[in-house]
């Protein structure tokens, strides 16, 4: 393999903008409740993955006394004018907890939103996620307090910090060796075959991202690759990664072929497929657009104008 840095990686805005998190402010006793008590902060409400919205590429931002009781508070940060922005999560299994026009999962809207408001609501929904289900110890089953104005728990038997979890995974666009213009997709069992996707995994115990990519993609597809370029990340909360992008060129064109477990087909597509299927001018159905598995094919849709 042989390893290059990105010409001008590509920003993936979905958690690539956001506000201003100031966590200088988080060590600050009782912040969350004094920004409870204040008129001017806004709040995101987060329903299990979902937020209200206001239309459909807006989200709908509520007042904190809004909220009704029963979510996990914590500050995310201000906004360019100052304003404080809070997040209230709520259980998935409850009522819809404020009125809204509608509501969106981050997966569904989040490629809607200006990248601002999709920043946030990632992160509203990685930290409310974990507010939620990492409420006890994982050492000893104590409940723990909050700390740092939602972004910390402290145990008091044990004495333990924790703090939300990230778990880093790649996502590989991988173009051919013989004929450039052609990108290799996969489909997920889980997809039920019908969504082509670049190739995915999670990094391992003592494994660099390198390694991941070349392991992933051999598993997957049977392909050694070269040519690895980092192209740029994402955060997901589903349930909490960390998505790294990178476009590779596959060693011999001729080895794809799906591991028949996880990835149950792979398929070469030209350059032409690939624009009529981001068109939506063909059967071929690929990641949404919130999903940085969509910039990675529209990235080399582009970059492979020049190669032809």
């Amino acid at each position: 393999m042989t390893a290059s840095p990105a010409s001008a990686p590509r920003s993936f805005p979905i958690a690539a903008a956001g506000i201003d998190r100031a966590a200088a402010e988080r060590t600050e006793e009782d912040l969350v409740e004094r920004l409870r008590a204040d008129d001017r902060t806004r709040v995101i409400v987060v329903h299990g993955d979902r937020a209200p919205l206001a239309g459909a590429d807006r989200l709908a931002w509520v007042g904190p006394h809004v909220a009704p009781e029963g979510a996990e508070w914590a500050f995310l940060g201000r906004r360019d004018d100052g304003t404080p922005v809070l997040v209230a999560a709520y259980a998935a299994d409850g009522p819809e907890p404020v009125e809204a026009t509608g509501w969106g999962a981050l997966r569904a809207v989040g490629g809607l939103l200006a990248p601002v408001e999709a920043g946030t609501f990632t992160a509203a929904l990685s930290l409310g996620r974990w507010l939620r289900d990492a409420a006890f110890c994982p050492a000893c089953g104590t409940r723990t307090e909050l700390r740092m104005a939602g972004w910390a728990r402290h145990c008091p038997a044990c004495g333990r910090e924790h703090f939300p979890r990230t778990d880093p995974a790649v996502i590989v666009a991988v173009s051919g060796s013989r004929r450039p213009s052609r990108l290799l997709l996969g489909a997920n069992a889980l997809w039920g075959g019908e969504r082509y996707s670049c190739f995915a995994g999670f990094a391992e115990a003592g494994e660099s991202l390198e390694s991941t990519v070349l392991r992933e993609v051999h598993e997957e597809a049977g392909v050694a690759l070269t040519d690895l370029r980092y192209r740029g990340s994402q955060a997901w909360p589903y349930p909490r990664s960390l998505m790294l992008g990178f476009a590779a060129t596959a060693v011999d064109d001729d080895a794809a072929r799906p591991d028949g477990e996880e990835i149950v087909d792979v398929r070469w597509f030209d350059r032409e497929e690939i624009g009529a299927a981001l068109a939506d001018e063909s059967d071929v159905v690929l990641p949404g657009a919130a999903s940085i598995a969509r910039r990675l094919i529209e990235d080399w849709y582009v970059s492979s104008a020049a190669v032809g």
